[in-house]
C-alpha cells in the first residue's frame, strides 16, 4: 500500500515503530499534491517548507528516544477560515486575502502540540456560505471521484484533499452541513462534533451560534483519534462546554451495536429524496439490525420547518459578524471613494461575493425593526422547540439514521443560478446544527454513475462515541474501498 493510501492511524504506528520516517510521509504527500492539485484545486496555500521542517524536528525527536505526539507525522490539511500563525486565512474572500495571522486557533495548538504537520489551507465557500466551493473568490475545487462535479461546501478543499488522498485528515467547520455533506460527496468521513464540545477560538465566524469545528478522515477510526485531540474546554471560547467530556473515544469504539436502539425518521424519506441514496440508507439500517441493533419508524414533524429557521438565524448572525469588514476596522478597502459612506459601501461591495452579500441583506432585513419578531425570534424560538423534540427522541433512541444530502454531487455551475436549490440540498443536514448536536457522514456505497452515497448518523448531545460505536461496526460489515487513486 501507498503512503497516500494508509490510514492516519496506520502512518501513527508506522511511525512510532520506525518504519516510516515523518519525512518519507510529507515526501509521499507532497508528491501526490504535485500529482493532482492542478485538476482537484483542493488548496489555496501549501505549507511545503514548513511541513518539511516539522518534519524533520520530528524524526530528530524519534530518534533521540523524546516521546513525541499521537499525530506524529501525519499530514493535516485545514480549513482556510480556521487561523494559523504565519499562514495566510483568507477565507476564500478579497475581503480578506492578504490576512496573516499573528496567532494560532486554538484547535491548531492542540494539532502542534500532538505533532500534527499542518500541509496547507483548504479552499471553501467564501465565509464558509455555500454548498459546492462555487463561491470561493479564487478556484472552484473539484470533486475527485468526477471532476465535472462539485465536492460539497462549504468545506469542499478539505472534502477533496483527503477524497483525493492529498491529507491524510483535514479539519472543516459545519454551519449547516458543511463538513457532512461534502464528505458525502467526496466519499470520505465527516464529523461535525456536539456544539461546544470544539473550540471556536481563532475560526473566522459566519454564524456564532451554530458553527462547529471538526474532522474529515479516510476511516472512522481516524475521525475519533483526531477528534480525540481536537476536543476540550477553551478558556478562549465562552461557548465552550464547561463540564466533564469523555475524552478516549478509542478505548469503546469497537465495542459494536448490540442492544443499541436506532430511529429512522419518515420525515427525511420523503419525496425528493434520490432512490439510490433511499435504499443504500436503509440497507445500512439492516446491516446494523443484523449486527444486534433495533431499528425502528419515528416521526419528527418538526424538522420539516428547519431550513427556514436556520437560515434566518444564520444570515442574522452573519449581517451581525461580518459587520466588522468595512474597509476601516478589517479587511479590504477599496482606493478611490469621495467619503467615509462611500468608502464602506465599495469596499464591502467589492471585497464580498454575490452569496455573502446575499445573506448579509437577509440577515439585515430580518433584524431591522419591525421584523425582528415577525422573523428572527420566532426562528429562535423554532429551534427551542427543535431541541425540545430531538431530546425526546434521545430519551428513547441511542442514535438516528438519515441521508446526508437528498441527491448525488450535481455538476459545477448546475446551481449556480438557483441559490434555493442549493439552500434545499442542507435539508437533512441543517436542523443538527440548530439543535446542537453531533452527526457523521460516512460512506456507505457507491452509485450506478460510480459517485459516493454518504449516510448521517445522528447522536444525543456529547454522544460521539455512540456514533463511533455504530460507525465502526458498519465500516468494518461493509468492508468498501472509497479511496481514489487515480484522477
Amino acid at each position: 500500500m501507498k503512503i497516500e493510501e494508509m490510514s492516519a492511524a496506520a502512518l501513527r504506528e508506522a511511525v512510532l515503530n520506525k518504519e516510516l520516517s515523518c519525512n518519507d510521509i510529507v515526501k509521499a504527500y507532497f508528491e501526490r499534491i504535485d500529482k493532482v492539485e492542478s485538476k482537484v484545486d483542493a488548496y489555496l496555500t501549501l505549507c511545503r517548507e514548513e511541513a518539511f521542517k516539522k518534519a524533520e524536528e520530528i524524526d530528530e525527536k524519534i530518534a533521540k528516544g523524546i516521546p513525541v505526539g499521537i499525530l506524529a507525522g501525519i499530514p493535516i490539511a485545514v480549513k482556510d477560515n480556521i487561523c494559523t500563525d504565519g499562514v495566510r486565512t483568507s477565507c476564500a474572500s478579497i475581503m480578506l486575502e492578504d490576512f496573516i495571522p499573528p496567532y494560532d486557533a486554538t484547535v491548531i495548538k492542540k494539532l502542534r502540540e500532538e505533532d500534527a504537520i499542518i500541509i496547507g489551507k483548504t479552499n471553501m465557500d467564501e465565509f464558509a456560505m455555500g454548498s459546492s466551493t462555487e463561491n470561493s473568490a479564487f478556484k472552484k475545487t473539484k470533486n475527485p471521484w468526477d471532476l465535472s462535479r462539485v465536492p460539497g461546501g462549504s468545506s469542499g478543499g478539505s472534502a477533496a484533499a483527503v477524497g483525493s488522498l492529498s491529507a491524510a485528515l483535514a479539519l472543516g467547520s459545519d454551519t449547516g452541513g458543511s463538513i457532512r455533506q461534502p464528505a458525502s460527496f467526496c466519499g470520505v468521513v465527516g464529523l461535525k462534533p456536539t456544539y461546544g464540545l470544539v473550540s471556536r477560538f481563532g475560526l473566522v465566524a459566519f454564524s456564532s451560534s451554530l458553527d462547529q469545528i471538526g474532522p474529515f478522515s479516510k476511516t472512522v477510526e481516524d475521525s475519533a483519534l483526531l477528534l480525540q485531540v481536537i476536543q476540550g474546554n477553551d478558556d478562549l471560547d465562552s461557548t465552550s462546554f464547561k463540564g466533564d467530556i469523555k475524552t478516549d473515544y478509542m478505548s469503546s469504539i469497537k465495542d459494536g451495536v448490540k442492544g443499541m436502539k436506532i430511529a429512522l425518521p419518515t420525515e427525511f424519506f420523503q419525496e425528493g429524496l434520490n432512490s439510490e441514496i433511499h435504499q443504500a440508507v436503509k440497507d445500512s439500517a439492516d446491516l446494523l439490525k443484523e449486527m444486534g441493533a433495533e431499528i425502528y419508524e419515528v416521526s419528527i414533524p418538526i424538522t420539516n420547518e428547519g431550513l427556514s429557521a436556520y437560515y434566518m438565524i444564520s444570515s442574522s448572525e452573519a449581517s451581525s459578524n461580518l459587520a466588522r469588514y468595512d474597509g476601516i476596522r478589517y479587511g479590504y478597502k477599496t482606493t478611490e471613494y469621495e467619503n467615509i459612506d462611500d468608502l464602506m459601501i465599495k469596499s464591502r461591495t467589492e471585497g464580498f461575493g454575490p452569496e455573502v452579500i446575499r445573506r448579509i441583506m437577509l440577515g439585515t432585513f430580518a433584524l431591522s425593526s419591525g421584523y425582528y419578531d415577525a422573523y428572527y425570534n420566532r426562528a429562535q424560538k423554532l429551534r427551542k422547540k427543535m431541541k425540545e423534540e430531538f431530546k425526546k427522541v434521545f430519551g428513547e433512541f441511542d442514535l438516528i439514521l438519515s441521508p446526508v444530502t437528498p441527491d448525488l454531487p450535481f455538476k459545477i455551475g448546475e446551481h449556480s443560478e438557483d441559490p434555493l436549490s442549493m439552500y434545499l440540498g442542507d435539508i437533512y443536514t441543517v436542523n443538527i446544527n440548530l439543535a446542537g448536536l453531533p452527526a457523521m457522514s460516512m460512506p456507505i456505497k457507491v452509485s450506478k454513475n460510480n459517485l459516493p452515497i454518504g449516510l448521517q448518523i445522528i447522536g444525543p448531545e456529547f454522544g460521539e462515541d455512540k456514533i463511533f460505536k455504530a460507525a465502526y461496526a458498519l465500516e468494518k460489515k461493509l468492508s468498501l474501498d472509497y479511496l481514489r487513486r487515480d484522477i
